[in-house]
């Protein structure tokens, strides 16, 4: 997917636009089973938060990957693309018993993280299979927002309450077939990984019927050219020796699973925005373009960078721009970047566009939330369309102050 591919989808389908190639999708998904190709039985599970658009879901059925869900709704989505209820895990965080109830009769696999929720589903529930989510007191993660496997995390059933979790477990007979842990984001340093692996090695020793450990994901990828990444490769190495030798101790063979969202979907995805004016301050060049934050709320919410390049002027000669969006308070996508001289009318590429950034759109300023296009086979197909005003009202139910009176 060039340039010009992308300068010719910005045309036929309007901006901005998001854009997801599903060759990047593919070969990260390879690359990930690959790293892990020494280990029995491997299940991929995607993290349908990240992009949850159903032809998206599809293409994971496709490959053989199940689905990480954290809500009815994305369980619901993930059976509309098709997907085999037993390659779907739901994973919840503060939600009701009667959704997890809900869930467990549409056959998925059940994952609670807190001791009260247990308790309960085990009374009621006692022979549906059910994983329990650990939280190991481990610090990673790239922002505080994405870091959930520290000791101050709401996320996970603390190390230090396995006594109480055992005994749950004792006084309802229920049936666990699984541990799970997710530190979080952005994880550099796999050693920091593979410690907080070895607490959930320890926490498995106590349960005899499991059928996988899910060591969550978090996995970082670059973000600029020269940029650091997990390294898939010697964590696959190292994790993959380590699982296989727990499972000989353990006595037969378990499913390792991981949950990888972006790592998936991340690198695949560009969002098209169009200039709309350029604005000189005494100290600024300012690019405004045709979003926000309501369409890319990352760089905002996270600090996250995303690499922007101007496709309709390559070549140009790079200066020194803010760009900023159209939502009435600060925007800003990028301070002082170096990009090729920019004009109105031009077409910028944002780069890691496909985690996290439709999935996290909102109307805010009633603005419509853009459409999304897949790059497939060397042609671009609308996997969904721009909303409408229609859309915007939806739903709306108009009080009527003539009948009533003020």
């Amino acid at each position: 997917m060039n340039n010009q591919n992308l300068l010719d989808i910005a045309e036929e389908f309007g901006s901005p636009v998001y854009v997801y190639d599903s060759e990047k999708i593919i070969s990260q998904y390879r690359r990930l089973t690959n790293a892990f190709q020494n280990v029995q039985q491997l299940r991929i599970n995607y993290a349908v938060k990240a992009l949850s658009n159903i032809s998206v879901l599809k293409l994971f059925r496709t490959l053989g990957a199940g689905l990480d869900t954290v809500s009815i709704q994305e369980v619901k989505l993930g059976l509309a693309a098709g997907v085999e209820p037993s390659k779907i895990i739901y994973t919840p965080n503060g939600v009701s018993l009667e959704e997890i109830e809900e869930v467990s009769t549409l056959g998925v696999q059940i994952n609670i993280d807190n001791l009260s929720i247990l308790e309960q589903f085990g009374s009621r529930h006692p022979k549906v299979p059910v994983c329990i989510r650990i939280n190991p007191h481990v610090m990673a993660g790239g922002n505080t927002n994405i870091s959930v496997g520290h000791i101050d995390s709401k996320f996970g059933i603390s190390i230090h309450q396995i006594p109480h979790l055992l005994r749950i477990v004792e006084n309802t007979g229920m049936n666990i077939n699984g541990i799970h842990m997710h530190t979080g984001s952005d994880i550099l340093d796999i050693e920091v990984f593979l410690y907080a692996s070895e607490i959930l090695f320890e926490t498995a020793k106590n349960f005899k019927d499991l059928e996988f450990i899910d060591f969550g994901s978090g996995f970082k990828v670059p973000y600029k050219e020269g940029d650091i990444e997990t390294n898939i490769e010697e964590l696959g190495e190292k994790l993959s020796a380590r699982f296989n030798e727990f499972c000989r101790n353990y006595g037969r063979d378990l499913t390792l699973a991981f949950e990888p969202g972006k790592f998936l979907v991340s690198e695949a995805g560009k969002f098209l925005v169009k200039v709309n004016v350029i604005k000189q301050t005494t100290s600024t060049v300012f690019a405004g373009v045709d979003s926000g934050f309501n369409h890319l709320i990352r760089p905002m919410l996270y600090g996250s960078r995303h690499e922007i390049h101007n496709i309709s002027n390559p070549e140009g000669k790079e200066r020194f721009y803010s760009v900023v969006g159209y939502i009435c308070e600060t925007d800003t996508f990028a301070n002082n970047r170096r990009i090729a001289e920019i004009k109105e009318g031009d077409i910028l590429a944002f780069d890691n566009a496909g985690a996290y950034c439709f999935s996290m759109a909102s109307n805010y300023n009633s603005r419509f939330r853009p459409p999304e296009v897949l790059w497939h086979n060397g042609e671009a197909h609308l996997i969904r369309k721009r909303e409408n005003f229609e859309d915007l009202t939806r739903g709306q139910v108009p009080f009527n102050f003539e009948e009533t009176g003020l």
